[in-house]
């Protein structure tokens, strides 16, 4: 079974504005790491089994932008429990909005760990993952995150939804620096002919460093690249697009927020752009694409998205449609909201595992340390979690292809397990 790809270049969320991706690799940890395990009562003389969800459900990037695998999960929760839950026992679910900020975050892993003493956290989306050394030094183990900054490669009992191969010792990856693949931009030279890409960023800080990323990546699938920088605060994308145009750009890629995004393919609309694909992430890999991109048409049924997981579209998939029939009482659909419900399967999997002798916070890690190639039931692109000494110079990675159509929603392309690729593993800084 193909090796889990780490958490791309093309699928990470930036400070203020995107995401800044991770390696997805994992840890094992020595025996010492499970010693003082809890004793437990019988299931039976147990009350419910309490699970925490940390969320940047308000924050400066936008009121919605990290709530998908918070819904997902507690969709999942909600038909566990109306099913028996685990072992006769509900799981119970305590929320808390950090509010995007360190100083919020490390309140509410204080509230979760100390307070409500949860057994996990699941599905965590923060934008300042900042009490993440807290919820490590306390064994919490944290499942199935977003990996939106470096906690994920950092520390131990921190499992996040693509996996790691980092030590995971307290220091991110190996000496400061993760590691990602270029499987994406394989993808398109490959399969499409794509040849010229163009990496568009604002003059800030953080979306720079992405697309220098992603430009490194590109380089080294053998790209012509075209760099183009708009001012933050009044960014003119109207002259990206007519030097777009010229140039004879395949593909576009980007490190600016979803409304610049609109903007940007608005422009390349009205200059006549013609891509092979605008390509986007897991984030943005959403049912209101026809929405966000109202004013351009063209450059919405241009729209590629990547990732790790199965196509929340995909409802020929069974572990996908049970997904959607949980969910259809949600106003939109996303593939983070599909990341959570798998998030929260993987916790459920890992109690049951537990259940005979009890639901621990020393058991469910031990399962979570042990899980190698887990897909949660087929809906993620195998996930490992090792210890490698060093950084790995190549991988297989697999990845998962959709396509925008008006008529149709996000199409499928390819199946994910079969869509793989031997890529080098390039270096970055967060």
């Amino acid at each position: 079974m193909p090796r889990r790809r780490r958490c791309r270049a093309a699928e990470a969320v930036l400070a203020v504005l995107l995401l800044a991706s991770a390696t997805a690799c994992g840890s094992r940890l020595p025996e010492s790491d499970f010693e003082h395990r809890e004793r437990t009562a019988p299931a039976e003389d147990r009350g419910p089994i309490r699970v925490g969800i940390v969320t940047s459900a308000t924050s400066p990037v936008g009121g919605s932008a990290f709530t998908g695998p918070r819904d997902g999960a507690k969709a999942y929760f909600e038909r566990l429990n109306a099913r028996g839950g685990v072992d006769g026992r509900r799981v119970e679910v305590r929320e808390c909005d950090d509010g995007g900020s360190g100083v919020g975050n490390n309140t509410c892993v204080h509230r979760l760990i100390d307070e409500d003493k949860v057994v996990a956290l699941v599905a965590t989306t923060a934008l300042d993952y900042a009490g993440a050394s807290r919820v490590s030094h306390a064994r919490v183990p944290d499942i199935g995150g977003q990996p939106i900054g470096a906690a994920y490669d950092t520390w131990p009992h921190l499992y996040g939804i693509y996996g790691s191969l980092a030590p995971r010792d307290g220091t991110t990856g190996w000496d400061g620096k993760q590691y990602g693949g270029t499987e994406v931009y394989r993808y398109f030279k490959r399969e499409h002919g794509a040849r010229t890409a163009a990496v568009v960023s604002y003059n800030q800080a953080a979306s720079a460093a992405y697309a220098r990323l992603v430009e490194q990546g590109l380089k080294a699938e053998g790209y012509k690249v075209v760099t183009e920088q708009v001012d933050f605060a009044l960014p003119n994308f109207r002259a990206v697009a007519a030097d777009l145009k010229e140039q004879g750009a395949d593909l576009v890629f980007d490190a600016v927020d979803s409304h610049g995004n609109a903007q940007l393919c608005e422009a390349m609309d009205k200059a006549g752009v013609k891509l092979t694909a605008k390509v986007t992430n897991v984030q943005n890999w959403t049912s209101t694409v026809r929405d966000d991109y109202k004013d351009a048409p063209r450059c919405r049924n241009a729209l590629w998205a990547t990732g790790s997981s199965r196509n929340y579209e995909d409802t020929g998939n069974a572990a996908v449609r049970e997904f959607r029939d949980a969910t259809n009482d949600l106003r939109t659909h996303s593939q983070w909201q599909l990341e959570g419900w798998a998030a929260a399967t993987w916790f459920t999997d890992a109690a049951k595992s537990c259940a005979p002798q009890g639901v621990t916070r020393a058991c469910v890690d031990a399962f979570m340390n042990r899980s190698q190639d887990y897909t949660a039931h087929g809906l993620l692109v195998p996930v490992r979690f090792e210890r490698l000494a060093d950084p790995p110079k190549s991988r297989r990675a697999c990845l998962s292809v959709a396509r925008w159509q008006d008529d149709r929603g996000w199409v499928s392309q390819g199946d994910m397990n079969h869509t793989c690729f031997d890529v080098p593993q390039l270096p970055y800084r967060q």
